[in-house]
């Protein structure tokens, strides 16, 4: 069995996009010819990867299997290209760097550094949750992330911490709760809450915090954008809690921030994948991160 990396690259597209003649722009190949590709592949293997239908592509189970082994794959010829060009040192290559969406605005100054230090170094940046950013680690779609600890997968992650921030009560400021100097988890019973998108690690700790002091949030919207999050508040839909970062870029609205008892924290922290090799991309960020520490 030859299966070329370009088919590879071609089937795993057609999966991320679930419709061929998306999959084609994005591999800059006509749709016939993606078509083509798809069907020599599973002519290679004797097995139907693929669901067809008008709406959308689908896996058939033979294409989950194969579509683990397919990431599996690229991952290492991705690290492998990496290796070999940077024998005489980091000048040039590609990081496939994983970023929660709240954390943007607070790597921005190590980012910048590293691309002053390695102008060669092409950064392909993905934004996922912290779970999503754990799962495309997994699955060798990514070379090292930001995310919020603590991680799901703790036994096949490896951490560094970064920095930590606190986490605070938003409310709006005519709210009855805004005249205490803190607020417990009690506090939140009785109103409406607003959280985090489901594969958000913030959403997973305030959501195992709160329980384990027993208490059910009432979740009344879900959002994974920090500034809508925060309109959804000033317009009294409910009470939410965001990082110290976040509020002070919301000084100009009607919310009023107030400490949690006991105190919470943000703990940031860069991850990557248990028992692989960073790649020399990966491996000169996280040492950046821990200059700049």
């Amino acid at each position: 069995m030859n299966i070329p990396i370009k088919t590879l690259q071609c089937f795993l597209t057609l999966v991320e996009t679930e419709n061929f003649t998306r999959a084609a722009q994005k591999c800059f190949i006509t749709q016939p010819t993606l078509s083509k590709i798809i069907q020599r592949l599973e002519e290679s293997l004797g097995e139907t990867l693929l669901i067809r239908n008008n709406q959308k592509v689908e896996l058939t189970q033979a294409g989950q299997l194969f579509e683990h082994s397919a990431r599996e794959i690229l991952g290492q010829w991705h690290r492998l290209q990496e290796d070999m060009s940077n024998l005489s040192g980091l000048k040039s290559g590609r990081l496939r760097l994983g970023v929660c969406p709240m954390m943007s605005s607070l790597i921005i100054g190590l980012l910048t550094s590293y691309r002053k230090r390695y102008p060669g170094v092409e950064l392909q940046m993905y934004e996922y949750g912290g779970f999503g950013c754990e799962q495309a680690l997994l699955n060798n779609s990514l070379d090292i992330a930001f995310t919020a600890l603590p991680t799901t997968h703790e036994t096949e992650l490896i951490n560094q911490p970064l920095t930590k921030y606190p986490l605070l009560a938003c409310l709006p400021e005519a709210h009855p709760l805004a005249a205490k100097s803190y607020l417990s988890w009690q506090d939140f019973e009785p109103y409406p809450f607003i959280l985090y998108n489901e594969d958000f690690s913030l959403a997973k700790l305030i959501n195992r915090l709160s329980r384990k002091v027993g208490v059910q949030l009432n979740i009344a919207f879900r959002s994974g954008q920090w500034d809508f999050l925060a309109t959804m508040v000033e317009a009294d839909m409910g009470l939410a809690i965001l990082p110290e970062p976040i509020c002070q870029k919301l000084s100009n609205s009607k919310l009023v921030f107030r400490p949690m008892q006991p105190a919470l924290t943000w703990d940031l922290a860069l991850i990557w994948r248990q028992n692989l090799p960073l790649t020399p991309a990966a491996n000169a960020l996280l040492e950046l991160s821990k200059q700049k520490a």
